[in-house]
This record gives structure tokens, C-alpha cells and sequence, in this order.
């Protein structure tokens, strides 16, 4: 393969070498993925017998839910902006770290208030990995297929959620709930020296940065034949990277993209979060609450994959809204089947598919929305608001529990936030399919593409 004089980063992507290196940043960060699912889940599974052993109420865990994902709140935006600055790999591995060292002391607590701080420091390590581990997938990965590769890196997430569920079932039962959070602490110390070795620093980062000695090195692991000083730097940034959010026409497509993600990860955390105890209170068991939780992520992983695909040969908007239409009818009606463990598997896979997947999906418009030195800052920030309503959405149902309401009416406060995300989703397709092409592809010179419209 022949390469001009000069080039971008994107037009090596698709040698041999190049595509070998993407799938290990692509397998590690759905590692990483993976480990932030099952923590999510762990805690929710764990909510149950935790309560039982301190002998405090269900109502306690809305706090409990809510400061975990403040702290992720706080991790993705500082983190996330500290990424661009500093680089992808060197946070992705102080985040990896963080985490692992505050599950394993979650044991060691004896309280609720104890139990509130230690998740709020695992929130921060795992709110600051997602975005570096989202950046490095999509500034490996060709713009023509960024949803689907993105999409398959984040399918991490639900799996690592059917992870927790599969393995809490015998577990919690036979060693105490304590377990699954020594789990989730040594599988991340077991994958860092794989993170260390084997992942590179984004590429794209390093002609950002100026750094060709580290641009050099990610070419010779890629083999190519060309030097780093043929590769063609995007503009430095002359300003905060918060504030240009916000300028060069993103504004509309920003705060757009930060409504979807309030609305998405409100009924995502909230299901997660509550389907366990809402479920085996309405009659389903421990048994079918467990169940429900796995093919509640099974339904996400497969509808990553499938919207994934189908958004990058349509409109990626108009998909992810459809799929959150159809997620708000899954979850709205998991409010009435009561004991009928059969429905309540079929909803919940539904619920996923549509809900889950969607708001997986729109990870990757988000990535493809903002240039590379912006990049990790966009996801990071979107993340960051979106979880507000991550925070809102098990505290609001903690709330309703106390007052003691129905299951419809927690499940519908999740369904409603399902179609206000197909609203939100729908208005950011018309402003980028207004504008023809993303600010991303502006910036770099590339051309549009679907993920970005």
C-alpha cells in the first residue's frame, strides 16, 4: 500500500497491521467495559442481601445508587477532560486502578454512610475510564464502521452486567454478598499489566501533541512503512475545551446530545438498579430477579449490535430514536406482569434491546460528533450530564418505593424518559442533517458521515 506525501491518521486504518492493533484496543476496552458493567450490577444484586444483613430498608439504597453515579459524574468530566491533555492510556490505567482498590475495600464497610463514600471514589474510577476507553476504540477504528466497532466495544457494559447476574446467583447465596465485590476488584488488578503492555496511546492524541517518537512507535506495532512527520496534525486547540463545545456550530448538536443522555441513562440506572428489588417484591423471586437482570443486558448486547449496524447504513438518529420508542413500550408494560416470570424475561430483553441499546449506541454519535482533541472531553461531559439523570432516576425511585407505589409506576417514570430520549435524538438528527456534516468532519477534513447525522 502507497501513501501520499502527506495524510491523515484515518487513511492507515485500514492496513493489515493496523486492523490487528485495533482489535486488541477494541478486546481490552470492552475488558475495562465489561469490569464497569458488572460493578454497576453487583451493587444492585448485592442491594438485596446487604439490606437484609444491616437490616436497614430498601428505600436506604436510592442514596447508595445515586452517589455511585455522582461520583462516575464527577470521574467522567474531570477525567475525561484530564485525557485530552494527558492521554488516553496514562488515565484509562489510574482509573482501572482506582476502581479496583475501592471494590475490594467495599467489604470492609459496615454501614450505609461508610458504604455511600467508598462507592462515591469507585464512581470516580469508573466514570473516567469509560471515556478513555470510548476514545481510543473510535481513534482506532475507520469513520465508515465507528458505530459498529464502538458499539461492539460498549456490548462490554450489559455483558459484564449478565456477568455479575450469572455468577451473584450461586454466590451471594453460598459466601455472602462481600464476594462479588471482591470479584470486581481482582478482575481489574488481573487486566492491568494486559492494559500496560498491550495498549497504545492514540495515535491521533500523538499528532495533536506533537509527540512523534510516541506516533513513531504505535507505526512500527501497526508496521507501516511510513515515518511520523508524513502524518498530518489537526489544528491545535486555541481555547478551553469546554467552552468549544459550544462554538464552531456544535452548541444545538451538544446540548442535544446531553438531553439524550440525561433521559437515557435516567431509565438505564434505574432499571439496572431496581429491577432486582422492584421485581422480587412484586412476586418474581430471587431466582427470576436474577434472570430478569441477565436478559435485561442480554437484550442490550444484542441490540448494540443490531442498531449498531443498521445505524451505520441508515440514519443513526432515526434508528436509536425507533429503538427507544420500542424500549418505552417494554418497559412500561414490565409494571404488570407481577409473578409471571416468563413475561417478565420477554419485557426486560425488550426493554433492553430498545432502551439499552439505543443509549449504547449513541456513544458512538457522540464520538463522531466531536474532533480528536476534543473527543474525550465531549464523551466525557455527555456522560457527565447524562448522569444526572443516572443519579435522579434510582434516587427518584428509591423515593417512590418509600412512599410505597406500585412497580408500574417506577417502571413507567423509566418509560416516559425513554420517549423524551427519542424526542431529544430526533431533534439532533435535524441540526446535523441541517448543517450537512458533522464539526468533526469539518475539522479534519473528512467526509460526512452516517454516524454523525
Amino acid at each position: 500500500m502507497t501513501y501520499p506525501a502527506r495524510f491523515t491518521f484515518d487513511e492507515l486504518l485500514d492496513a493489515p497491521g493496523a486492523k490487528r492493533l485495533r482489535l486488541v484496543v477494541v478486546l481490552l476496552c470492552a475488558a475495562v467495559a465489561t469490569l464497569d458493567g458488572f460493578d454497576l450490577q453487583s451493587i444492585a444484586l448485592a442491594a438485596p442481601a446487604i439490606a437484609q444483613d444491616w437490616g436497614v430498608g430498601a428505600a436506604a439504597f436510592g442514596a447508595v445508587f445515586g452517589v455511585g453515579l455522582f461520583g462516575s459524574l464527577v470521574g467522567a468530566f474531570l477525567l475525561g477532560r484530564l485525557s485530552d491533555r494527558f492521554g488516553r492510556r496514562r488515565i484509562l490505567l489510574i482509573s482501572v486502578a482506582m476502581f479496583a482498590v475501592c471494590s475490594l475495600a467495599t467489604p470492609l464497610v459496615g454501614s450505609v454512610g461508610a458504604l455511600v463514600a467508598i462507592r462515591f471514589l469507585t464512581g470516580v474510577g469508573l466514570g473516567g475510564a469509560l471515556p478513555s476507553a470510548i476514545a481510543l476504540t473510535s481513534e482506532y477504528t475507520p469513520r465508515r464502521s465507528l458505530g459498529a466497532v464502538v458499539g461492539l466495544m460498549f456490548c462490554g457494559y450489559p455483558a459484564g452486567g449478565v456477568l455479575a447476574g450469572i455468577l451473584s446467583a450461586p454466590l451471594i447465596p453460598a459466601f455472602g454478598w462481600p464476594v462479588v465485590f471482591v470479584i470486581g476488584g481482582v478482575l481489574p488488578l488481573l487486566l492491568l499489566p494486559a492494559l500496560w503492555r498491550s495498549v497504545p496511546e492514540s495515535a491521533q492524541f500523538l499528532t495533536v501533541t506533537g509527540d512523534l517518537v510516541g506516533l513513531r512507535a504505535v507505526l512500527h506495532r501497526m508496521r507501516s512503512p511510513v515515518d511520523a512527520a508524513q502524518v498530518e496534525a489537526e489544528r491545535a486547540p486555541d481555547r478551553s475545551p469546554v467552552v468549544r463545545l459550544f462554538t464552531e456550530g456544535r452548541a444545538a448538536g451538544t446540548l442535544s446530545i446531553w438531553a439524550t443522555m440525561v433521559m437515557a441513562l435516567l431509565l438505564a440506572y434505574l432499571l439496572a438498579n431496581w429491577i432486582p428489588l422492584v421485581t422480587r417484591a412484586a412476586g418474581a423471586g430471587a431466582a427470576g430477579s436474577a434472570l430478569a437482570i441477565a436478559t435485561f443486558n442480554l437484550g442490550a448486547i444484542i441490540g448494540c449490535l443490531v442498531l449498531g449496524r443498521l445505524a451505520d447504513k441508515l440514519r443513526p438518529t432515526l434508528v436509536i430514536a425507533a429503538a427507544f420508542v420500542l424500549g418505552a413500550a417494554g418497559i412500561a408494560a414490565l409494571g404488570y406482569v407481577g409473578s409471571e416470570v416468563g413475561a417478565l424475561l420477554l419485557l426486560t430483553f425488550v426493554a433492553g434491546f430498545g432502551g439499552i441499546g439505543g443509549q449504547m449506541c449513541m456513544v458512538s454519535v457522540c464520538a463522531n460528533f466531536y474532533e480528536t482533541s476534543l473527543r474525550a472531553t465531549g464523551i466525557g461531559s455527555s456522560m457527565s450530564v447524562g448522569r444526572i439523570g443516572g443519579i435522579a432516576g434510582p434516587v427518584l425511585a428509591g423515593v417512590l418505593v418509600g412512599a410505597g407505589a406500585a412497580a408500574a409506576a417506577v417502571f413507567w417514570v423509566a418509560a416516559v424518559a425513554a420517549l423524551c430520549a427519542a424526542a431529544a435524538v430526533t431533534v439532533l438528527g435535524l441540526v446535523t442533517h441541517q448543517h450537512g456534516r458533522s464539526p468533526a468532519a469539518a475539522n479534519e477534513g473528512a467526509p460526512t458521515t452516517r454516524s454523525g447525522r
